[in-house]
């Protein structure tokens, strides 16, 4: 990949998906190191961030009788229920603070339409509203992406994927990601990003 045209998309490295929080990824903050120390090497640094009202339709306590990680179906398909999570302007929503945020070019904020949840850093779930962010690197020059962050199996899975169906180059780096892989969803993300043409790197 060109140096020139490369971008860093970190995604979701948030207090609610660290250790601790209300949808912990196991050993989340053990990559916030290693994505620190990749920053420099990026002429582009983008960062995500999970920003939720307090009514999002993705949170299992909006739907009486529902249990957190069920599956319901909503006008975009199937929708899996999370406990509350990066409500905005919550502590939960905040960066996690070792996450160094001086090098960000831009931050993306995702999931803040009640109706529709965001996996990707490029559209809503229905995979047609967009977020801004293919027009804002394409305006960059940026022509290849690494994706890192949390988590492998959702967020960062459906921003890579989408990175390749939209023209970019596009790789995921395995040892700065984790993932929660509920019931096999860390397999079957790899296989999908694969399939799509996504490099995966360890």
């Amino acid at each position: 990949m060109s140096a020139t045209h490369n971008a860093l998309i970190v995604i979701d490295l948030q207090n609610d998906f660290c250790p601790g929080g209300a949808l912990a990824v196991k050993g989340g903050d053990d990559i916030i190191a290693p994505i620190n120390t990749l920053m420099p090497d990026f002429p582009v640094v983008v960062l995500t961030q999970d920003w939720h009202p307090q009514n999002h339709s993705s949170f299992a306590d909006q739907h009486p009788g529902a249990a957190p990680f069920t599956q319901i179906d909503m006008p975009y398909g199937r929708q899996t229920l999370w406990p509350r999570h990066c409500v905005q302007g919550t502590n939960g929503a905040a960066f996690h603070p070792d996450l160094r945020t001086d090098p960000a070019d831009m931050i993306i904020r995702k999931g803040f339409r009640p109706q529709i949840d965001s996996y990707s850093a490029f559209f809503e779930n229905d995979h047609t509203t967009p977020t801004g962010l293919a027009g804002y690197l394409r305006d960059r020059g940026i022509t290849d992406l690494t994706f890192v962050g949390l988590a492998q199996d959702y967020c960062v899975a459906w921003s890579a994927m989408d990175a390749t169906r939209l023209g970019f180059a596009a790789r995921v780096l395995e040892g700065a990601c984790r993932a929660i892989d509920l019931d096999g969803s860390l397999a079957a993300a790899r296989d999908a990003m694969r399939t799509a043409g996504v490099t995966l790197e360890a």
